[in-house]
């Protein structure tokens, strides 16, 4: 029987590091074995079907795992926040503690917590497994809250599409509106869903679903990690946009923070029953030194199952597609990459990885393929680690996509640092679509993090205070000419280098103003930078909405002609001139980047044939200047052997082009 191929087979570079290779594929099937035996590993998690809060028998069963209580009582609305031994519960093995309380005495909508005791100290505690939390208007404290609609959602379609090649419209719930405020799900499926699905995209990836007791967090701060954050709405209105999206034709994945836990002992899961080692690392491995988090022990079973439960908890109550999972550069180094340039192959191998992280990493993956065959994940990983997007079966960890986070950092290079005519189109060309062969890659010249206040948006870096005055459409400002011109350009070229599928946040598509700033004391608690203003890009007065419009037919064009299926390849690197011109499959895409001059009959070689302009940045339709019909045919000219093609490249702009 031939032998499947490794990742070290495909990658020479790693033929030196086989043995650690080795190690951790058998640290891998050995830990699933362990843990679900010779069956699925989907069979063996299930923390969410048997702790915190169900319906058996007639009763409510409150149950949690903590092994370092000595007593824990449930205190709640319903018995007037007393802690009283008939609402003790009662340890029954393994660290484990239960109470069956009477259906009669519960109902929906009541808050409660548990109280727990140990030895030295006792204090507040939110259930570890709780799926719902609620925070006090008024003393802005969260509790727990006892969900049991009469009426269960009812799905129309629980499944999203198979996506070959995600188009992800990155997003935040709270700040889809444009009044300042939190806006919800609601709002979000009525008023946002409909613009994605008109811009083309095929996946929604959703932020800060995990609830979160600091707003500001972004989401990233997470107490609850089965609870769905209760300021955006309920469970069913979440599954009301779920179900929306998937039946409009779209995928919707989870930002899942798996990565580190909220320090707040009240409300998150940081000192659950008095010990900080309950999921995490003890001393000072336990405390991430730049989130001032907790860092999970992911060589513990328990934390493995509390964590893999989660993944399988929002599939199937929430019915998602697949995870983005966050901070995973964090996860595999014992300094969480902080103290690394990963500048050869050696930061991967010489024992600073946490190899037990990349062990969970891997039965992720392994579980959300045994859950849904459909579904995908992603890992925002900076370092580059070889065979995180490779298959667990050729000893990868199993991610079908890697973020590819050094494009935008690039381009914030190039924009901040180079003038116009210092930016090399070789180094462009090669920085954009530098990926392994055996990974596939999400690319975007910029997502959310380029937004947050301290940094800038590409649009704002290319125009800074000109945006405030200068983008109606009856001014004529070289400024905004160049910003609206690069601006589409940079997009165009990130997508068409990418290697498998693109992203863009919400909002970016139209160049939105200035930056990401959620309500804080340093800003008066102001909700003004934490919404989109939509309006910009609805207006025919604005420039915005010629933005979007070339957004809208540029992603069209990704989606329906599946060009991320090819390859791409540089056609021509042109120094001198800053001209890019790729192929991908039947399409050329010509790009001028020079700051001054435009190029008649500028030539390169082709496959023989007609072509016709399918997409033109310069088009008035864009806000551009029309310097090209785009219903000319473009026919190559025989030369020694080959086809030569002709075109007219106005400066700053774009065009591509379609074999006939």
């Amino acid at each position: 029987m031939k032998r499947q191929i490794r990742i070290y087979d495909r990658d020479p570079w790693l033929g030196s590091f086989r043995d650690v290779i080795d190690r951790r594929a058998a640290k891998l099937l050995g830990k699933k074995k362990e843990l679900a035996g010779e069956g699925r590993l989907s069979l063996a998690v299930n923390g969410a079907m048997h702790y915190c809060l169900h319906r058996e028998n007639g009763k409510y069963m409150f149950r949690e795992w903590a092994p370092n209580a000595s007593r824990i009582y449930l205190i709640g609305s319903f018995n007037g926040w007393r802690r009283s031994p008939e609402w003790a519960l009662e340890p029954v093995g393994g660290g484990n503690w239960e109470l069956a309380v009477d259906e009669s005495l519960i109902s929906h909508g009541d808050l409660y917590k548990w109280y727990v005791e140990w030895p030295g100290g006792g204090g507040e505690r939110l259930p570890a497994y709780a799926v719902r939390c609620v925070q006090d208007p008024e003393t802005k404290i969260f509790s727990a809250q006892v969900w049991a609609p009469e009426k269960p959602y009812r799905w129309h379609r629980k499944r999203g599409p198979k996506v070959q090649n995600p188009i992800i419209y990155e997003t935040h719930i709270g700040m889809c509106s444009e009044e300042q405020k939190v806006a919800t799900f609601t709002e979000f499926r009525e008023n946002v869903l409909p613009r994605i699905r008109e811009g083309g995209y095929n996946t929604i990836q959703i932020m800060a679903l995990q609830e979160h007791p600091y707003y500001g967090s972004f989401g990233y701060q997470v107490s609850n990690f089965y609870a769905l954050s209760s300021r955006f709405g309920t469970p069913e209105e979440f599954k009301a946009l779920v179900d929306a999206a998937h039946q409009a034709g779209i995928a919707v994945i989870m930002d899942v923070v798996h990565s580190h836990a909220v320090s707040n002992e009240v409300e998150g899961i940081g000192r659950i029953d008095g010990s900080y080692t309950t999921y995490f690392h003890e001393g000072a491995r336990g405390l991430h030194p730049a989130w001032n988090s907790r860092c999970f022990d992911y060589g513990k079973n328990e934390t493995l199952h509390f964590l893999l439960s989660n993944l399988k908890y929002w599939m199937q109550e929430y019915c998602l597609d697949g995870f983005r999972f966050d901070g995973v550069t964090s996860m595999l180094y014992y300094d969480h990459g902080l103290e690394r340039d990963f500048t050869n192959y050696d930061c991967y191998f010489d024992g600073g990885q946490d190899e037990d992280a990349l062990v969970y990493l891997g039965l992720a993956n392994i579980l959300v393929k045994e859950l849904n065959g459909r579904a995908f994940t992603i890992a925002e990983d900076m370092s580059g680690m070889p065979g995180l997007a490779a298959p667990v079966s050729e000893f990868g960890t199993g991610f079908d996509y890697r973020m590819s986070m050094g494009i935008a950092d690039h381009w914030i290079k190039w924009i901040k640092e180079k003038s116009d005519w210092e930016w090399s189109m070789g180094e462009i060309y090669y920085e954009l679509s530098n990926k392994r062969v055996e990974e596939r890659t999400i690319s975007y010249a910029e997502c959310h993090d380029q937004a947050l206040v301290g940094d800038k948006t590409i649009i704002f870096r290319l125009m800074d205070k000109e945006m405030y005055f200068s983008m109606n459409k009856e001014s004529r400002n070289p400024v905004i000419d160049r910003g609206i011109a690069l601006h589409k350009m940079i997009r165009l070229v990130t997508a068409a280098t990418a290697g498998d599928g693109y992203l863009n946040f919400m909002g970016n598509e139209f160049g939105h103003p200035e930056w990401i700033d959620f309500p804080r004391e340093g800003n008066g608690w102001s909700y003004f930078y934490a919404r989109r203003q939509w309006s910009l890009a609805d207006s025919d007065l604005l420039r915005y909405r010629d933005l979007l419009m070339f957004d809208k037919d540029m992603i069209r064009l990704f989606s329906k002609n599946q060009i991320f299926g090819v390859a791409p390849s540089c056609v021509r690197a042109d120094e001198e001139k800053k001209v890019l011109v790729l192929m991908r499959g039947e399409f050329i895409f010509a790009l001028n980047f020079n700051p001054e001059h435009s190029f008649a009959d500028y030539g390169f070689e082709v496959p023989s044939g007609e072509y016709a302009t399918v997409l033109d940045s310069d088009s008035l339709l864009y806000g551009g200047f029309g310097r090209n019909d785009s219903a000319t045919r473009h026919i190559t000219v025989p030369r020694d052997g080959h086809g030569e093609l002709y075109l007219y490249l106005p400066c700053r702009s774009a065009q591509v082009l379609k074999k006939l």
